[in-house]
């Protein structure tokens, strides 16, 4: 796909909804009793997966495309039935991990395989502590990486401190914990976005969050019972509109409806640390997670430094921020961001390697990247590695450089936001 230079953006836009909190919805949706309708569900091709693999367990899932609306027929924490296929996550980790904690607790063997990419991202940190509590896997190529058997059985809970700060494990590790004997306590080094444990509460499970947020506890014998959920706006997507608003000339956008979780909105963080000029409407929390209207307008931004605790809350959100510094003045440091290596590509290379072909000054590190900004970018032929976040960064870049921008893979927004081209080019005057 051929991008041209945009001269300015300008007016509202709706984003598709947050994509973990409608994977989460799926699971606890099938895993509760009774019907749970959900609103806003985003219909990227990772969520449609997990729709799939909970169709092949026997879960009646009713998924209106057109209107976003997800009805689920829960049959409770023990409905689940042998599945007769592989479960097919396609491209989603989250989908891998996350119901990788529920297979653990069934009483029946499941087979899970998805695309070139899931088999090469870490599994090992799901298996560790699954194991531990009583599950066995059974890795049928890569060590500790997909395709792989769970077989399900009776679990124990344990506590667990785990080495890295992932929602992605913390909720593999509570939703088995639902199943085990015992309390199950995951322990984080840092705060990772917390959109199960405000699931769980709202579906009725006994939790218990300490340690600022980074001790979370989940006791069994708890049904959930079914609700309603209205999934707001995916801040991650919004990102690519927050940068595109801050980085083009005579522009001014406002997204509406985003999810402001505080454990997701370090990309709001590190725009106001690089100067950014934003501001917040129609502010609310009526639905769980607060949500607010974000308008943003052209501004001239200053580099930074980026690393710590802060570094769970955007870690999605490196590779747009990495093309706001590239139109930055200064200097900006990303450290701590190991785990952009293990993404759908390893992110550090890929945006390292592409924007140097457009002219930026930058330098990957073992943990992150040094961007020199302020050079004008030139148009260049960018391999997205079929990775969604790199093609919708390399959209924004190319629409501020001279010369087109040819993007290798473009499809793959079809993941997380099948419609960003479209979205785009409307805002374009």
């Amino acid at each position: 796909m051929n991008i041209s230079h945009l001269s300015n953006l300008y007016g509202e836009i709706n984003i598709p909804g947050d994509k973990s909190i409608s994977h989460r919805s799926i699971m606890l949706g099938a895993l509760a009793t009774g019907t749970t309708e959900v609103s806003g569900f985003l219909q990227g091709a990772d969520c449609l997966s997990s729709i799939s693999c909970f169709e092949k367990m026997g879960i009646n899932i009713e998924n209106n495309r057109e209107t976003n609306t997800v009805i689920i027929q829960g049959k409770g924490l023990h409905g689940l039935s042998a599945p007769r296929n592989i479960l097919d996550v396609g491209n989603s980790g989250t989908t891998t991990r996350l119901m990788s904690g529920i297979l653990a607790a069934q009483q029946f063997s499941s087979t899970v395989d998805g695309d070139a990419s899931i088999r090469k991202r870490p599994m090992g940190r799901i298996i560790t502590p699954l194991t531990e509590m009583g599950a066995s896997f059974e890795c049928l190529a890569n060590d500790k990486c997909a395709p792989f058997i769970i077989h399900g059985g009776k679990l124990h809970g344990i506590s667990y401190n785990s080495p890295v700060a992932s929602a992605q494990v913390k909720s593999a590790i509570l939703l088995a914990g639902l199943y085990a004997e015992g309390a199950t306590t995951v322990t984080e080094p840092a705060l990772s976005r917390n959109h199960t444990e405000l699931m769980f509460e709202s579906f009725g499970a006994d939790i218990n969050v300490t340690n600022q947020g980074k001790t979370v506890t989940v006791r069994p014998g708890i049904d959930l019972k079914a609700q309603r959920i209205l999934i707001p706006g995916d801040i991650s997507s919004a990102a690519y509109f927050i940068a595109a608003g801050l980085i083009t000339p005579n522009s001014e956008i406002t997204i509406k409806n985003v999810g402001i979780n505080p454990t997701r909105d370090g990309i709001l963080t590190v725009c106001k640390m690089m100067g950014a000029d934003i501001k917040y409407s129609n502010v609310k929390n009526d639905i769980g997670e607060p949500v607010a209207d974000i308008t943003v307008s052209t501004t001239t931004l200053h580099g930074c430094t980026i690393e710590g605790d802060i570094i769970p809350k955007l870690i999605d959100e490196i590779p747009i921020i990495a093309i706001m510094a590239a139109f930055a003045e200064g200097t900006t440091i990303i450290k701590d961001a190991q785990e952009l290596k293990v993404k759908e590509s390893n992110r550090i290379d890929v945006m390292s390697t592409n924007l140097k072909l457009m002219g930026c000054d930058i330098e990957p590190t073992e943990d992150g990247m040094i961007i020199n900004g302020g050079r004008p970018l030139h148009g260049a032929v960018i391999d997205s590695k079929l990775d969604h976040r790199i093609a919708m960064s390399f959209a924004i870049a190319g629409g501020l450089a001279d010369g087109d921008t040819e993007i290798i893979g473009a499809e793959c927004v079809n993941i997380s936001y099948p419609h960003f081209y479209d979205d785009l080019y409307n805002l374009a005057r």
